[in-house]
Parts: C-alpha cells; sequence; structure tokens
C-alpha cells in the first residue's frame, strides 16, 4: 500500500489515471517496484514519462549521443515488425530467443529484413545495502572506471 504525501496510506486502485516519470537509464529492481506501485495505485489508466534531451545531459554516461525512442506496445511484435531500419533485437534470455524468431518469420511475411537476435541473460543484481536507484548505480559506475583508470 503507498504512502500519500500527508502520510495516510492510500489504497490499492485509488486513481483512474497515474503519471510517473524518471530517467529509466539504469534499470533496476527499485524501478520495477515504482512501476509496480503505480500500477496498483490506477484503475483506468498509466502514463509513464521517460527522460529525453536535456534531462539525461548529467546522467546517460553510457552513450549519451543516443536517440532513445519509446513505443506502446499493443502486440506481441510491436515496432519490431514495422519499423524497416531495425538491425538486431536484444532478447533477455534463452527462454525469450523463441520469440527473437518470431520475430523474424513476422518480418519475412511483410517483406522487411531479419534482425540480429542478441540474447543477453540478465544476471541478479549486486546487493550495495544503499538504496536502489540510478544516482546509486552511477556513482558505483563512476567508482568502477576511476579505479580502473588509477590501475
Amino acid at each position: 500500500m503507498a504512502i500519500s504525501e500527508d502520510s495516510k496510506p492510500t489504497p490499492p486502485n485509488s486513481f483512474g489515471a497515474v503519471v510517473l516519470g524518471g530517467t529509466f537509464d539504469r534499470l533496476h529492481g527499485g524501478h520495477r517496484r515504482f512501476l509496480k506501485e503505480a500500477a496498483e495505485l490506477a484503475r483506468d489508466r498509466i502514463v509513464v514519462g521517460v527522460c529525453d534531451g536535456p534531462m539525461l545531459i548529467n546522467k546517460q554516461s553510457i552513450k549519451p549521443e543516443l536517440v532513445v525512442q519509446v513505443e506502446p506496445i499493443t502486440n506481441p511484435y510491436g515496432p519490431s515488425i514495422i519499423d524497416e531500419n531495425l538491425e538486431a533485437i536484444v532478447v533477455s534470455s534463452k527462454e525469450t530467443l523463441p520469440g527473437g524468431l518470431s520475430v523474424n518469420k513476422k518480418r519475412a511475411e511483410r517483406g522487411l529484413s531479419q534482425l540480429k537476435v542478441e540474447v543477453v541473460d540478465l544476471v541478479p543484481e549486486e546487493s550495495t545495502g544503499d538504496k536502489l536507484s540510478s544516482t546509486t548505480l552511477r556513482k558505483l559506475e563512476a567508482e568502477k572506471a576511476r579505479k580502473l583508470q588509477l590501475g
């Protein structure tokens, strides 16, 4: 159950529409909980804002030059079978590999090029004892980079 600004518990499904936002530049378990709590508070609609452009200047350190495009997905394939400029699809495990292969089948049916299917096996996050946040992860990355530079 969420706690409102006035510190009173807010029952689930209390609001017709709920909005939240964030950088979501380093996804972690805290983001999952954040999204889950917002979804539980909503009855009809949830709006998720994702930072872009100037909001990421000092935060997106991996590849700040990337254009980040967020698309709603209303079917199992989403933009993967429509966007002719895509070159690869990333799947989260060997178990989700069939989904990537299914995308290529649909792309072939539509006359689109095949995507290179890349499997990225997800591993559990390290426990830091700190609040799980993008800021914490940025600090850890900077600390690791500094240690690597010092040798």
